[in-house]
């Protein structure tokens, strides 16, 4: 008997785009307009001429498949060199990160789903090949003055993404609070954002009274979370690229404290290696280049606790003193 094709690979996909994600050349082939215009509105555009890719992609959207929102989590599974991911029973992708290709079939409300493709499907795409094109993904929140960027370190609680809303605040550009895309330029490194959105804990509203009015949604593991479209807050403005210039470690305290001390390259490289997740060698290698030029900016280690508000002054006028 023979088998179905489920990704339909005979179908075809003459809509095209090149495009720059996070620092990284690409390509897409697809047969949907919903689709290319969820990507150009992710990522952006790779004007010609360019070389050879870095990556590419055939996303073909399957019309007779009727799913639609609100969508299952993730599920994501490797071995090897190859790793599937599936968004719903008619939403799924392979990578081949020898080959550096990406082939996917996804429903066509899922397609024309953009701030879905934008908030959840083309990061952790992108997650999953960044390290076989050189990218850094660093568990990081980032914000930006100029073009000059600062990176926030630590586990998940720390407090990345309460002080990236009070860095916005303060006159910073919004990169991102949780997850950072680093690449190796030209000349330095860029970090790069995603349209995601930034996560808080409810108590955030005690700090932030633009956020007791929000509504409090719950998570799968069932605890209460809010979910805010930063540019939408008075005064904040989203950056999508900047230079990193400054590293933070953040390790909060309970009582009010604000204690900023330097890190080595060694100390800085060896708490970010935990969070990296385990890649081919070569993939390996190509993103340990890009850390191994993170850890030489100068780097801190941040004991502190109290007011996010007055705690983002602090470090404002330490980094970046007007």
């Amino acid at each position: 008997m023979r088998s179905t094709d489920f990704l339909n690979t005979e179908a075809e996909t003459k809509l095209r785009e090149d495009l720059i994600a996070a620092g990284a050349a690409c390509s897409l082939w697809t047969n949907s307009e919903d689709l290319l215009q969820a990507t150009r509105e992710t990522f952006l555009n790779l004007a010609p001429p360019h070389g050879p890719v870095d990556f590419s992609m055939r996303l073909w959207v399957d019309d007779k498949e009727q799913s639609q929102p609100p969508w299952p989590a993730p599920y994501v599974r490797g071995l090897s060199h190859l790793v599937f991911a599936s968004f719903d029973e008619g939403s799924t992708l392979l990578a081949d990160l020898r080959r550096r290709h990406v082939i996917g079939r996804l429903s066509r409300g899922m397609a024309a789903d953009h701030s879905y493709c934008m908030a959840v499907l083309f990061p952790m795409l992108l997650t999953i090949v960044s390290a076989s094109v050189g990218i850094a993904e660093l568990h990081c929140a980032c914000v930006a003055k100029g073009d000059r960027a600062l990176l926030l370190a630590g586990p998940s609680g720390s407090g990345k993404s309460t002080l990236s809303l009070a860095l916005s605040q303060q006159g910073f550009g919004f990169i991102s609070d949780d997850r950072s895309f680093c690449s190796l330029g030209p000349h330095a490194v860029q970090v790069w954002g995603l349209p995601t959105r930034l996560k808080l804990r409810p108590e955030a509203a005690s700090w932030f009274p633009e956020l007791r009015a929000m509504r409090v949604s719950t998570s799968a593991k069932g605890t209460p979370e809010l979910w805010i479209e930063p540019e939408r807050l008075k005064g904040i403005k989203r950056v999508q690229q900047s230079r990193p210039t400054w590293l933070i470690f953040l390790e909060q305290r309970d009582s009010t404290e604000f204690k900023l001390s330097r890190v080595s390259s060694e100390e800085a490289l060896r708490r970010l290696e935990p969070d990296l997740t385990a890649e081919l060698p070569d993939a390996t290698a190509r993103r340990t280049e890009t850390l191994q030029r993170i850890v030489q900016l100068p780097c801190w280690l941040l004991r502190y606790g109290g007011d996010p508000q007055l705690v983002a002054q602090r470090i404002s006028g330490h980094i970046a003193p007007s």
